[in-house]
């Protein structure tokens, strides 16, 4: 058994210069890629274009187009070889020569009418001038001139503002290529009131497009600011406070947000839909309110009231200052302050002097010591010194009480002073 298929439109979109588009049938079921240059037919010889669009596709394009399919609907010769190519190429070479020279003409001959494209076909035998004006121009002799001068067939065609912009083509304010020259297909017209219902200025600098005209965008959001504009109530004379009638400025659509202001001044004061229909309610029943906040007076001094009271308590709580508290060393240790030790005092050691070495076989004459002792200097008394530390009460102990101070035995450093009798 082999793959059913199902079959195709066999109509296929065909794009021309200046993003002029046709459909032409595919009688012998070439098998087509979008972009392959074919050669198709035309009323007056042949010409080659570029496949843009096939399939089901091109039935729901035609539909919206408004074009039958009947057998007005030309054929598809065959896809473009290199001969062909090379032919159609030496044709476009003749376009801007011959456009300079037929705008010559046309100030020669002094007509209104400015001319902005010239296609030829590919078989180099019709040439189509595209031109706009504002008024209808008589161009008779025009076609004289230039059949006699090129020896081509020519057509003219008006042609609008805007399909005008997409055969030069451009880039627009959005950064992008131009929209008619790209895939806007139907002009629609384009009114005033899109920008107004959009909050737009009316700058003709900034909404008019390379065209002259007012910019086609405009309208692809249009139908989104008409559904949010159904919930914005409609202000059509001030709102009356005790402060004066309030205006309208402006209104954001989306946001939902109404922007007054008292006797046309600077000063804007925005607020809400819902509030706004409130204050025409009021002002419905003859009440005026008090501004476009509150209704009364009352409200405005309960909320500062409020405002004060919240004030007092913020004061209450930053007042009393906290007492910082230390932290908490976990674990870690304090770090040791490069203290140079202090030296504890020793206890003083009597001086011992050093005697004469005795006469051997001589006793020591006691007047002798008696001078010693009275030549030897008392010991100062030593300052406070509160760095100084306790001593331990193990050497306390070992202290002698205050009293008669008791000398050590003298040591005789001679040869007889391990004699039982030099002590």
């Amino acid at each position: 058994m082999g793959i059913p298929q199902v079959d195709n439109f066999d109509i296929v979109e065909i794009k021309f210069k200046g993003g002029r588009k046709e459909y032409y049938r595919n009688v012998d079921y070439l098998s087509l890629t979008t972009g392959d240059p074919v050669v198709v037919d035309v009323p007056s010889g042949h010409h080659i274009g570029y496949v843009s669009l096939q399939g089901e596709l091109v039935r729901l394009q035609m539909q919206k187009r408004k074009i039958r399919d009947d057998d007005n609907i030309l054929r598809i010769y065959r896809i473009a070889n290199q001969k062909d190519l090379e032919k159609w190429e030496e044709a476009k070479n003749r376009e801007i020569p011959t456009l300079y020279r037929c705008k010559q003409i046309v100030d020669e001959l002094g007509l209104k009418m400015k001319m902005s494209d010239i296609e030829f076909q590919a078989d180099n035998s019709k040439a189509t001038f595209y031109y706009s004006a504002e008024e209808r121009v008589d161009f008779r002799e025009l076609i004289k001139i230039l059949a006699s001068e090129f020896k081509i067939r020519v057509e003219m065609r008006q042609i609008s503002l805007r399909q005008e912009a997409g055969r030069i083509g451009g880039i627009g304010v959005c950064g992008r290529e131009l929209c008619c020259s790209t895939w806007l297909v139907d002009f629609k017209n384009v009114s005033t009131s899109a920008a107004r219902y959009q909050n737009l200025s009316l700058n003709p600098s900034k909404l008019s497009g390379q065209c002259g005209r007012l910019k086609c965008c405009l309208n692809y959001e249009l139908d989104t600011y008409m559904d949010a504009i159904k919930d914005i109530p409609n202000v059509e004379r001030p709102l009356q406070t005790e402060g004066g009638p309030a205006k309208l400025q402006k209104t954001d659509i989306f946001r939902k947000l109404m922007w007054f202001s008292y006797n046309n001044d600077n000063d804007w004061h925005s607020i809400t839909c819902d509030r706004v229909r409130e204050i025409q309610e009021l002002n419905a029943k003859g009440i005026k309110v008090f501004n476009l906040q509150f209704n009364e007076s009352s409200e405005l001094e309960d909320l500062a009231a409020q405002s004060t009271r919240e004030l007092e308590l913020l004061d209450k709580k930053f007042a009393t200052k906290k007492k910082k508290k230390k932290p908490r060393n976990k674990g870690k240790q304090a770090p040791v302050q490069n203290q140079t030790p202090q030296p504890q005092p020793q206890p003083q050691k009597p001086r011992q002097r050093a005697e004469a070495p005795a006469v051997p076989g001589q006793a020591p004459n006691p007047e002798n010591r008696k001078k010693r002792n009275k030549n030897r200097r008392k010991p100062r008394p030593q300052a406070e010194n509160p760095t100084v530390q306790a001593q331990p009460a193990a050497k306390k102990e070992n202290q002698k009480p205050e009293g008669k101070r008791r000398f050590p035995p003298r040591r005789n450093q001679g040869p007889n002073s391990n004699k039982p009798g030099n002590e």
